[in-house]
């Protein structure tokens, strides 16, 4: 049985003021590109922005309704859609947040973050190649013929 078995993160709340604060993160993450809160919280809204953000990446009717249920703003919605639209985040398919550490907050120890939006397009990494093998035979082959040679005409 799943009893007080909740999903996600409990905050330390009810679930009416744990989705209100939700939203409320999402918002401000939104309005400012990065906000300062406790780790647990970032954590915690992590997944609604990015799923929020691939709403706006497919960008039909169906997902901007999702978007402004989530939300609870219409004109916010609106801008996060045309920026998707004017090709931010374009390249990249997932990871849009960045969570930076600060250190522990003064009055309670409660580890404190910055989250933020991630505007930079993604860099794709250069190919390894397999590292290739020295042949050391030859070089060996090489010294020996010389030293052949240079004995016959020593020889002679």
């Amino acid at each position: 049985m799943r009893h007080l078995k909740k999903r996600g993160l409990r905050l330390g709340t009810d679930s009416a003021h744990t989705k209100a604060m939700k939203r409320s993160l999402c918002k401000s993450l939104f309005t400012y590109d990065r906000i300062k809160t406790t780790e647990t919280r970032a954590k915690a809204i992590r997944g609604d922005v990015d799923r929020i953000i691939t709403w706006a990446k497919r960008g039909d009717i169906h997902s901007r309704r999702l978007a402004i249920a989530k939300l609870n703003d219409k004109e916010l919605v609106r801008e996060i859609f045309e920026k998707v639209a004017q090709g931010m985040w374009s390249d990249r398919t997932c990871g849009f947040t960045r969570i930076m550490k600060l250190g522990p907050r003064k009055g309670d120890n409660a580890p404190m973050v910055i989250i933020e939006l991630v505007t930079e397009p993604v860099q794709k990494k250069a190919a390894k190649k397999a590292p290739q093998k020295v042949d050391t035979v030859a070089p060996v082959a090489e010294e020996k013929a010389e030293e052949t040679a240079e004995s016959t005409e020593a020889a002679e």
